[in-house]
């Protein structure tokens, strides 16, 4: 079988691209340690309050150390489920100091959602029966919406919560 000179070129292009990108992906995973988020920890779907993490009294913002937090975050049906304040009353803003690391740690109740903190690093995909997590530190003052990116149903667009980061 005879290759004409321009087929042989594309040929040697298209190969040597895909060992460049698979160079690339390797050196990333095992070099680099990047991998996707994995789901270590499951949870029952059906009664995710029996998790310590997800307790009603544990939900929201938690300081566990000098300038580290942890926000324990159930999503559900068009709604983010951060806790409740002094009065009785839902939370949807989590107020965190700037340069402060916070763990994010959401699960949900029913079907899949998203969990992004838009202009920041934060975005997981959120399953039923998984908690995931996702740590950062909130480098830039300013107030950033909360807001799943994984259609949900009808009342996705009004399932969204701020993440307020303020400087000391």
């Amino acid at each position: 079988m005879h290759l004409h000179k321009y087929e042989k070129i594309w040929l040697v292009f298209g190969l040597a691209s895909l060992a460049l990108f698979l160079l690339i992906i390797g050196f990333a995973a095992f070099w680099k340690g990047t991998h996707p988020q994995s789901h270590i920890e499951t949870i029952d779907p059906q009664n995710v309050e029996a998790h310590e993490s997800f307790k009603p009294e544990n939900l929201g913002l938690q300081e566990v150390a000098d300038g580290k937090y942890i926000v324990n975050i159930v999503a559900s049906a068009f709604n983010y489920d951060i806790g409740n304040d002094e009065n009785d009353k839902p939370v949807k803003t989590i107020r965190v100091p700037k340069g402060s690391t916070v763990l994010f740690q959401v699960t949900t109740k029913d079907v899949v959602h998203g969990f992004q903190v838009a202009g920041t690093n934060v975005n997981m995909m959120v399953e039923p029966g998984h908690i995931s997590r996702l740590e950062t530190v909130m480098k830039n003052a300013g107030e950033f919406t909360v807001v799943c990116n994984e259609y949900c149903g009808v009342g996705h667009h009004q399932m969204f919560a701020t993440v307020e980061v303020y400087d000391e």
